[in-house]
């Protein structure tokens, strides 16, 4: 919830030309839901992807306040965040939630990028089976192609703390183990495991956290409000 209404056009104005030549990966903005119709506008014509920070698990009906996949998927997004740790943190979602909302995603033509969490460094590996067993673990093979994880750990927000990379490491080749049990190995090599410590990704820690071979992407959050820096660490 950062910015204010209308800074889209500005924020793609600065942004695109200095990423219109980047071929290395996969370039998807979250905006507020406010923004999105800007943000579409202003990634019209690049490889610049729009997606949301969050959805409704219903696809219509009372729920006021709520924005379902399908709106989303009109409004011209290709991607949602699904679980994010602010979200468990602030607003009670739960592993059941997370995944009611990932089969809205998927059901809406949306990518889901599913986010898994701990709140405390000592028992990371308990956490993330709890939480993949209850959410991830009862997609179909056929769901789970789909979607793109996330590892955002409770304890980081705003703290500006950062795991080592090799801890980071670590935590996703055990979510790894956790696809292949469930999913088998093909699976398990081929998902997307994002480093998501939001505010401690920068254009430094970019470049430490990206040289392990078991992190394929990142969520950024502070670093990606400034155009410069989020070109910098897209174009690394």
């Amino acid at each position: 919830m950062n910015e204010v209404t209308g800074t889209a056009k500005a924020f793609f104005e600065r942004f695109r030309p200095l990423v219109e030549s980047s071929r290395n990966c996969e370039i998807v903005i979250f905006p507020s839901f406010l923004e999105l119709d800007r943000a579409v506008v202003g990634a019209r014509g690049t490889r610049i992807q729009i997606g949301a920070q969050n959805l409704c698990w219903a696809r219509q009906g009372a729920f006021t306040g709520e924005v379902s996949g399908s709106m989303l998927r009109a409004s011209g997004c290709s991607h949602v965040i699904v679980g994010h740790s602010e979200r468990r943190k602030y607003f009670g979602e739960t592993n059941e939630s997370v995944l009611k909302k990932t089969l809205a995603a998927i059901d809406a033509g949306l990518t889901p990028i599913v986010c898994v969490a701990e709140c405390e460094k000592e028992n990371v590996e308990t956490v993330l089976a709890e939480q993949f067993a209850r959410s991830i673990s009862m997609l179909s093979r056929a769901q789970f192609a789909k979607i793109v994880i996330s590892y955002k750990p409770l304890w980081a927000i705003g703290t500006g703390q950062t795991a080592p990379p090799e801890a980071a490491a670590a935590a996703h080749r055990f979510i790894r183990a956790q696809v292949s049990g469930s999913f088998g190995s093909e699976q398990a090599s081929n998902v997307r495991i994002l480093y998501g410590y939001g505010g401690s990704v920068n254009p430094h820690t970019a470049k430490t956290l990206m040289a392990q071979s078991e992190t394929d992407g990142l969520l950024i959050g502070g670093a990606s409000l400034d155009p410069v820096s989020f070109a910098s660490i897209v174009n690394f």
